[in-house]
């Protein structure tokens, strides 16, 4: 017989100061409210993921800082009404960004179907009215409005993201790359009618490892 896992305790008021700091070091204005809920899709991503393995981080406090806080650090670079995660797994980065930006449109992509329907859990366990989940390859998806922003988060390279979402990238889509290492290399193998527009050096409070967000667009 196949024994479940047990999820770690989470220690909530722990994960509640270092988020709360965390969010001071990087300069947001996140609301209690909001914070909680922040806490809420911990709780529920360390639960699920004892059973379902949505993410390598088992740690409930290593989750804020590798989950939370990483993906906070590019709130303020993202902007528009209408962003969509390619890749999304366990909602990481958009899931988390919807909590800030109520009044931005998220599309979730993500082809797992199991991390799809956690993706749908926390929708509505945390009371996300912005947010759509797709349970499709990103190739497949078709969107009604042009995006403002495409943002992944350990999806693909450069050119193979472009390759991926292309039909989704218009002439004003933005596209976000979440990096842990330089991209010079990846940028030499952007695709023809591709460029690199920025380039934002990140610092995550709790975490001494490098992180960017590259941003691409069409020329």
């Amino acid at each position: 017989m196949r024994r479940t896992r047990r999820a770690p305790r989470f220690d909530r008021a722990a994960g509640a100061a270092c988020l709360s700091k965390g969010i001071e070091q990087l300069g947001l204005s996140v609301g209690e409210r909001d914070q909680s809920r922040l806490l809420d899709y911990i709780g529920e991503l360390a639960a699920w993921n004892a059973t379902h393995n949505l993410t390598a981080v088992r740690d409930p406090a290593d989750m804020v800082v590798r989950h939370l806080l990483d993906c906070l650090a590019i709130a303020g670079h993202i902007d528009g009404a209408r962003v969509a995660d390619v890749g999304t797994g366990a909602g990481l980065p958009g899931l988390v960004l919807a909590v800030l930006a109520p009044e931005t449109e998220f599309l979730l992509i993500e082809s797992n179907q199991k991390k799809a329907a956690f993706l749908r859990h926390a929708r509505r366990t945390l009371g996300l009215g912005n947010v759509e989940v797709m349970a499709a390859r990103v190739e497949d998806c078709q969107v009604p409005a042009p995006l403002d922003w495409i943002v992944t988060r350990a999806f693909a390279s450069a050119a193979q993201t472009v390759h991926h979402a292309g039909s989704l990238i218009g002439p004003e889509t933005r596209v976000g790359l979440m990096k842990a290492r330089a991209f010079e290399a990846e940028a030499a193998d952007l695709p023809a009618g591709f460029r690199q527009i920025a380039d934002h050096a990140l610092r995550v409070p709790g975490l001494d490892e490098i992180r960017r967000l590259v941003v691409i667009a069409r020329d």
